[in-house]
């Protein structure tokens, strides 16, 4: 029998060239998505940090890791958004073992 929720992690790398504020708007944003439709466990900023290579020119990015249970079909939805957003430069959702 197929299991009706599953936990996930989702790190996000946003690009610092949003400033401040855009970076606060993108979490809230994703925030709120992810409580619409999923069951928010956490959101964990990790703030700036170096990355390991350039992208988009960029030298660091600003980390936040979301921590939600879901259907399984909400994580695809999610990581389309994540590719469509402004600002995001990359993304990773994971689905953790019980």
């Amino acid at each position: 029998m197929a299991k009706l929720e599953q936990n996930y992690e989702s790190i996000v790398i946003f690009s610092t060239k949003l400033g401040e504020e855009g970076i606060k708007a993108a979490v809230e944003k994703f925030t709120a998505m992810i409580s619409k439709n999923a069951q928010m466990e956490s959101v964990d900023e990790w703030g700036k940090r170096r990355l390991a290579y350039a992208i988009n020119y960029e030298t660091e990015g600003y980390y936040v890791m979301f921590t939600f249970k879901s259907a399984p079909s909400f994580p695809a939805e999610l990581d389309r958004v994540y590719k469509i957003t402004d600002g995001v430069m990359r993304s990773m959702i994971i689905a953790k073992e019980d």
